[in-house]
């Protein structure tokens, strides 16, 4: 049994069909990317797996209970955790408050929540920035604070947008490492990123989207020489290299 897997999901949008009947499988333990053009409708569907938007059809199947339509705080409880393409911490609050409201998810006693947040501060590698206001952190150590709020709330399967958005080379190389880890940990990771070179290095499949259609979904090796997937979103760096190699 996959631990995720969507049937159909749809999503409308006016006359925008912004998820068109995504059908999609995620195994535990499994690193899986997700790529398409702007717009082409992956955040929407990450919305529709993590609660944030209900499907307007199609099935959202999660550890083999159907998850479709539940409030994204039940969804949160099931062990579906995110972040998000623009940071959302609260800039007034340290380090360790913004992380143990993730861990308010996993447990209602203060003292718990307290020792989660420590043990996932200390994962991403921000244990000497514990009592830090969040609004002085730099960008790289928010997107580590984002993803320790997430991991407090003791997820199956961790969806990243774009975690390594404006990072330096050496905060990106931070970052991978640290989704390794979190792999290692026991977390099924489901990323979208632009980073293509990390993406194709991390992932162990990766599913394409185009105006809300799966294009393709497979292991990067093969992905990387989709004509398709050259055509609307790779472009022709790629198609070069598939005719060399073909």
């Amino acid at each position: 049994m996959s631990l995720l897997e969507t049937v159909k999901v749809r999503k409308v949008f006016g006359n925008n069909v912004a998820a068109n009947d995504i059908d999609f499988q995620v195994e535990e333990g499994e690193i899986i990317g997700l790529i398409g053009p702007n717009g082409a409708g992956k955040t929407t569907f990450f919305n529709c797996i993590c609660g944030a938007l209900t499907p307007d059809g199609g099935k959202v199947i999660f550890d083999g209970k159907d998850i479709t339509g539940l409030p994204a705080h039940l969804i949160c409880k099931s062990g579906i955790a995110r972040t998000f393409q623009i940071v959302r911490p609260f800039g007034n609050m340290s380090v360790r408050d913004n992380v143990m409201i993730g861990a308010y998810n996993a447990t209602s006693d203060y003292a718990k929540a307290k020792e989660l947040a420590k043990k996932e501060i200390e994962f991403v590698g921000l244990a000497d920035k514990m009592e830090v206001t969040v609004k002085n952190l730099n960008i790289g150590d928010q997107r580590k604070l984002e993803m320790a709020r997430a991991l407090a709330s003791q997820p199956k399967l961790l969806l990243l947008d774009e975690v390594m958005a404006g990072l330096t080379p050496s905060e990106s190389e931070a970052v991978k490492a640290l989704i390794r880890k979190v792999r290692d940990s026991g977390v099924t990771i489901i990323m979208i990123e632009h980073i293509m070179s990390a993406l194709m290095e991390l992932s162990d499949r990766v599913l394409v989207i185009d105006r809300g259609r799966k294009v393709c979904y497979d292991i990067p090796e093969t992905v990387v020489h989709n004509k398709e997937v050259i055509k609307c979103y790779l472009g022709n760096s790629y198609e070069t290299e598939g005719e060399k190699d073909a």
